[in-house]
């Protein structure tokens, strides 16, 4: 429950809307009963050959139910589902701004295609809490109470037979429906959520794969899931396939208990014999709103499912939290300062940081130097606050980054990852990326100090040249001029660029450095490198090994 009451406060339904959909969803099952009742009702007592105006309202009252129930089906099909697209709208942003915080500190090591799974496979699934899960119970309460209700006041005992069946089809078979999904739910949802996996990762690195000869391995073990997926879905079906049977028993046992009582009182002279056809019809007619609750279990137990693997990820502690009260920028030039700062990996094998000490004053240019693995990143990612230190601190002038927001310390202090994401927009898009509000001439120049206005301009399509996912049409220098030019519009007092030469050739990498520390004079600039020959351009080095600085 506490799940369900997590999702209705992620979604937050309209309760007036949520009412009229419930109001429609009744009204169109009571027309439906009262159509089959009053139907019954009507061909009995024409056979008794009556006078034709004694049959005029019950003829009139079948018109208004017939035309009453499509009418009502209509807008409540229509309300439903336009209120289950605007929760399912609620629900994606919620969970974002759940997930945003939580990025890059919680999603190290995550498979991509599982954070995939959950952020569209699971957040859509959350659709049907409404429309398929909260809804037709609410209808089919308010469904049978007044069928049962309109029973008891032609029929005691035909009510207390037809409440049995509603409860046995409604309840009972519903609960065995949500039983038999509990086992194979969490399997199916980790084997779809591993297949998804399997997927992204196969068609990212197909080349690898065939070029080493490991493509076979990998669909074997795509087709192991697939099979796996199958056999819990077959598994399903049959279980289904019973507990359908057992609402399809409930209604006939229901309609023949209710034709027995009702023959019954006809018998002893309680009943007009024209309303054995009415209480008959009208109990086979209330089932309509019954029949699907199985399903309903079964979808809202997989809701259910959906959002405590979303709740389970998202409600993890964020790495860094915004100040209650928050610090302002320092003004003037900004001198970035690691002090004493260590970083506890979770991973125990991991080297983390230790005591780490380093300087960048206003305007100065420092190589961090070190072996792969030796911190480097870690450092990086406490300069722009996606982590705090365990211990120590990092200062941002004379304030400590934990009494300033992200925000605020992101939009003096930028970082240029060593595999800076280009996304499947155009070039234009991807640089502006760094300030939106950018127009043509700004994102050219930043192009241009990237050196990257002529490579460009030689495109047909210029600026609207599309990079494809991660910049798949661009070579690897291109990529890494394209991600310059996004840090240089950004035009932040203080860079880190995080390995900007990775990927690239000697000569290349030599010429991205020169033109780095070129156009980033006056600027604070924190080079992350592993290439010795670096060192000698900068106006100082320090050295992280396992973890520990070591200044030159």
């Amino acid at each position: 429950m506490s799940t369900l009451r997590a999702l209705f406060r992620a979604g937050r339904p309209p309760a007036g809307r949520v009412a009229l959909s419930i109001a429609l969803g009744s009204v169109a099952a009571l027309a439906g009963i009262g159509l089959m009742s009053i139907a019954g009702y009507l061909i009995s007592r024409s056979a008794e050959h009556p006078p034709v105006l004694e049959l005029t309202v019950a003829i009139v009252a079948v018109r208004a139910c017939g035309l009453l129930k499509p009418v009502a089906r209509y807008f409540e099909r229509l309300e439903s589902h336009d209120l289950a697209f605007r929760v399912l709208a609620r629900m994606r942003l919620a969970f974002y701004r759940r997930m945003e915080p939580l990025v890059p500190g919680r999603t190290q090591g995550q498979r991509q295609g599982e954070l995939l799974a959950r952020m569209v496979g699971d957040v859509d699934a959350t659709q049907n809490l409404f429309l398929r899960g909260v809804g037709p119970p609410l209808v089919a309460l308010v469904t049978a109470a007044v069928a049962v209700a309109f029973a008891a006041a032609v029929l005691p005992a035909a009510a207390l037979v037809l409440a049995a069946g509603l409860v046995v089809g409604g309840v009972i078979v519903p609960a065995g429906a949500w039983a038999t999904g509990r086992s194979s739910g969490p399997r199916r949802a980790a084997a779809r959520a591993e297949l998804t996996a399997e997927l992204v990762e196969l068609l990212r690195g197909a080349p690898e794969l065939v070029a080493a000869g490991a493509d076979a391995a990998a669909i074997e073990r795509i087709e192991r899931l697939d099979a796996e997926l199958t056999a819990l879905a077959r598994r399903d079906a049959v279980a289904s396939g019973v507990v359908e049977g057992l609402g399809v028993l409930a209604v006939g046992l229901t309609v023949a208990g209710v034709l027995a009582v009702a023959a019954s009182a006809v018998a002893a002279g309680s009943l007009d014999r024209v309303m054995i056809a009415a209480l008959a019809l009208g109990a086979m007619a209330s089932f309509e709103v019954v029949a699907p609750l199985p399903t309903t279990a079964r979808a809202l137990r997989e809701t259910v499912e959906s959002g405590e693997r979303l709740l389970a990820f998202s409600d993890q502690e964020a790495p860094v939290e915004d100040p209650t009260t928050p610090n302002p920028i320092p003004s003037g030039p900004l001198a970035v300062s690691v002090e004493r700062a260590s970083y506890d990996h979770d991973d125990d094998e991991a080297w983390g940081l230790r005591d780490v000490d380093l300087r960048l004053g206003p305007g100065r240019h420092v190589a961090l130097v070190g072996p792969s693995g030796a911190g480097k990143s870690t450092v990086a990612s406490l300069l722009v606050r996606f982590m705090d230190p365990t211990r120590g601190r990092v200062t941002l002038g004379d304030a400590d980054l934990r009494d300033v927001r992200k925000g605020d310390v992101r939009s003096v202090v930028t970082l240029d990852g060593q595999d800076g994401y280009l996304f499947s927009s155009t070039i234009r898009e991807n640089v502006r990326l760094a300030r939106p509000s950018a127009d043509d001439a700004a994102i050219e120049q930043a192009l241009r100090r990237a050196r990257a206005i002529d490579f460009v301009a030689a495109l047909p399509d210029g600026l609207d040249t599309f990079v494809g996912e991660d910049g798949a049409r661009l070579s690897g220098g291109e990529r890494r001029r394209i991600a310059l030019a996004r840090t240089f519009l950004a035009d932040a007092p203080v860079v880190v660029l995080d390995e900007p030469t990775a990927h690239l050739d000697s000569a290349t990498a030599d010429a991205l450095v020169a033109d780095v520390l070129a156009e980033t004079t006056g600027k604070s600039v924190l080079l992350i490198t592993h290439r010795s020959k670096d060192e000698r351009d900068v106006d100082n080095v320090v050295r992280l090994v396992c973890g520990e600085t070591r200044t030159q």
